[in-house]
């Protein structure tokens, strides 16, 4: 599996990481560790930071498929596979079915340049 397949492979999966952690069949341990991998897959600040050469992506290519994979291990394979198919349906030609559930975030985040930009001048 290359590079571009392994990132399709995460646009499915990390969606069903975060619908098994809302799963009352996902034992606690996992729920945990679902909990620490969604949150760090969708976080902006990363272990190394990406613009060291290199070793900024390594966590990015290397930890973040490394706490999937063990969270998918510690998650049932029958709740996998019913969160799995569900995270599947989420998409719609590439894209989210819901894509206006992101204006909230788009909003924060111009908000936030707005104030970093008033701050600078």
């Amino acid at each position: 599996m290359n590079l571009k397949e392994r990132a399709k492979s995460l646009k499915k999966t990390v969606p069903a990481v975060f619908l098994a952690l809302k799963d009352k069949d996902t034992p606690t341990l996992a729920k945990i560790l679902a909990g620490i991998t969604v949150g760090y897959a969708l976080s902006p600040i990363d272990l190394i930071p990406d613009f060291i050469p290199v070793l900024g992506y390594l966590d990015d290519v290397i930890l973040l498929p490394a706490l999937i994979a063990l969270t998918i291990k510690l998650i049932p394979a029958d709740v996998w596979e019913r969160n799995l198919e569900a995270a599947e349906n989420m998409w719609q030609d590439g894209k989210p079915k819901k894509w206006y559930y992101a204006i909230p975030i788009v909003l924060i985040w111009l908000l936030i340049i707005y104030k970093i930009v008033g701050w600078l001048v």
